[in-house]
Parts: structure tokens; C-alpha cells; sequence
């Protein structure tokens, strides 16, 4: 954390050093966005400890679908909500996004139909999401409102009886009846990052460092976050960003230029996040359920590689994420994998 600390303290510096110079950032994806005739893209994001750690456990799945309409229409209202930002502007690389997707949580053994007092609730979250992204001057503003459903109406358990039975032939998980009961889940989240605090550039590579914070409220969760990103891509995909995540996540929006053949990334970061409320953990807001104590700082560490064949980019991430809970027996381990179309 003092690492992160000191780290976040000369980026913010260097990040008004190089002001100057990104003041053409935007400019630079405007002129990009205005000259392709592939102006959107959407992107199917899937997230599996079983394809990470190999485990089945805690956050087990999530399951995200992205689309992202760059440089469009704003209703009136969205233009009232960014007068509220300091520095957000409404201008060409502007995007509303709409997402759809679900998350699935249980204890370390999904046998037993008996709930562990000392693991976490069974859980799951079907949700969509609106928001906005844009690029002013040398950062990214992300506003985001998240809505749905915790509980039976969410269909955690027939989502994973049917794939353990039927795709993976894995253990049948016993315990769902323990799970948080139905509610509804609202979270307003706001994230702001630096893409090029710190760019280094050659004839054929490009490497960035972005810093990011921002905070999120809400009865799904309420939590206040900070990190640091890299990306080291060739420098045809300066202007991409990292690859779309279900949250909580370090952040990219999965925007990504069209290549006439093929192109890369690698890509990783650091994120600590002040956990005041996490259902998931601390169990129904209205209805009394199984709960656990959650740990207030919560870490996130990833390293992950992205290929672009034309307008098609796909992506492999791995996390790994400090324990949330005090009885909690290991970190976390899971992979992300995505993939993204322009069109």
C-alpha cells in the first residue's frame, strides 16, 4: 500500500507535466473515431476462477455484454449529469455503453447443502448497466448506474447446475437454498484515470502507466478505489485501452483501434479498494441472511495479453484478488477472458 501510495503521488505530478501533450490525446481518437467507418463495438466478457486458479469458489463466474455507442446522441439529462463533473466534456470520443450480465458467488464446498457459519453466502446478481465514457484533455471520465437483481430471481442456481451438468461435468453444487434472498441492487459508480501520466514511446512500441480513482454507492456495493495500470503495445495501438471487466475491476472501457492485419498488448496493474458494504458479504439489506466479516481493504493484482486480427480483439486476464473476509482460507485466483467486435 505505501508502494501504491507513493507511486499514485508522482504520476498525479507527472500527470500534470505532461498536460501540454495530451491536450492532442483527445484530438488523436476523435480524428481516429471520425475516419473509420467501424464507429461501435461490443464486447462478451467472462470471468471463471476455473479458468485462473482451477478452483470453484467464492467468485465463480460473471458474465458481462458491452455494447459501447461512441460519439453519440446524449439525451438532455446526460448532458445535466456532466455538468455536475468538474472538467467532464461532452465531445467526439464521448460513448454511452449498455451492459447486461450476471455474478455468481458460493462457499469453498458446494456439496453440502448445510451453509458454513465460518464461509461466505451463496449469492448471485443479474444486472444491467448504462453509462458514459469520455476522453477531455489527458483523462478518462467513466460515470456508471447499475441495476438488478440478488437472489432466486437472479437464476444463479439453474445457471450452474446446468453447466456443471452439462459443460463441464463438474460437482453438483447442493448448497444454493442457503442463498441471499431476492432484492433489488443499485450502485452509481465514477472513476477517473490518467491514460498517459507517463508514456514512453519508440518507432514500434509504445508504454504507458495510468493512474485511477474513484468510488462507487450503492446497497451492492460502497467502496472508494485507487491503482495503477501499464500497457505495453506496439505503437499502431496507442490510442486502445485495456480490455472491459466485470466490476469491481481495474478499469478499460475495451475501446481498441481497427488493425489492416494483426496487433497485441500486454497489460496489468495494481488496485486497492476501501470496502464499506459488500453484499455479497455482509448478507440482505432488508431481510435477515447468512453474513460474514468482510476485510475492509480489499487488493487486486492482474497481468493479462490482448491480440487484434482487423476488427476483432480478444483478450486473457489473470487476477488475482487478497482474501474479503476474515475466514476466508486463500486468495483468490480467476481468470477473464473477452472478446470484442467493431462494427
Amino acid at each position: 500500500m505505501k508502494l501504491l501510495i507513493v507511486l499514485m503521488v508522482i504520476l498525479m505530478f507527472s500527470s500534470a507535466y505532461a498536460e501540454g501533450n495530451e491536450k492532442s490525446l483527445e484530438k488523436a481518437l476523435s480524428d481516429e473515431i471520425e475516419n473509420t467507418a467501424y464507429k461501435n463495438f461490443f464486447t462478451f466478457a467472462f470471468e471463471n476462477d476455473s479458468i485462473g486458479g482451477g478452483t470453484d469458489q467464492n467468485y465463480t463466474n460473471g458474465a458481462r455484454f458491452t455494447y459501447f455507442n461512441i460519439n453519440a446522441e446524449f439525451p438532455d439529462i446526460a448532458h445535466k449529469i456532466a455538468s455536475y463533473v468538474p472538467t467532464f466534456d461532452i465531445n467526439p470520443t464521448s460513448s454511452i455503453y449498455y451492459s447486461f450480465g450476471q455474478n455468481l458467488y458460493t462457499p469453498d464446498e458446494i456439496t453440502s447443502p448445510d451453509q458454513d457459519p465460518n464461509d461466505r453466502p451463496w449469492a448471485a446478481f443479474l444486472y444491467g448497466a448504462i453509462g458514459m465514457a469520455t476522453l477531455t484533455d489527458n483523462h478518462i471520465d467513466e460515470l456508471e448506474a447499475t441495476f438488478g437483481i440478488i437472489g432466486p430471481l437472479a437464476f444463479g442456481e439453474e445457471i450452474q447446475k446446468f453447466v456443471h451438468k452439462s459443460v463441464t461435468n463438474s460437482p453438483t453444487p447442493n448448497g444454493w437454498s442457503n442463498q441471499l434472498k431476492n432484492e433489488p441492487g443499485l450502485a452509481l459508480s465514477w472513476q477517473r484515470r490518467w491514460p498517459r501520466a507517463l508514456l514512453y514511446e519508440t518507432s514500434i512500441l509504445a508504454l504507458t502507466f495510468t493512474p485511477h480513482f474513484g468510488i462507487s454507492l450503492g446497497n451492492i456495493y460502497t467502496y472508494s478505489n485507487t491503482g495503477l495500470s501499464f500497457r505495453i503495445s506496439s505503437k499502431k495501438s496507442r490510442l486502445s485501452d485495456t480490455p472491459l471487466r466485470v466490476r469491481p475491476a481495474l478499469p478499460g472501457t475495451g475501446f481498441f483501434e481497427v488493425s489492416q492485419n494483426w496487433d497485441w498488448s500486454i497489460f496489468g496493474g495494481i488496485e486497492a479498494r476501501l470496502v464499506a458494504h459488500n453484499i455479497f458479504l455482509d448478507g440482505n439489506t432488508f431481510a435477515d441472511s447468512h453474513s460474514v466479516d468482510k476485510k475492509p481493504l480489499v487488493g487486486d493484482a492482474n497481468l493479462g495479453i490482448a491480440f487484434t486480427i482487423q476488427r476483432v480483439r480478444i483478450s486473457y486476464t489473470l487476477v488475482l484478488r487478497s482474501k474479503e473476509f476474515e475466514t476466508q482460507n486463500d486468495p483468490e485466483l480467476f481468470g477473464a477472458a473477452s472478446i470484442a467486435y467493431r462494427f
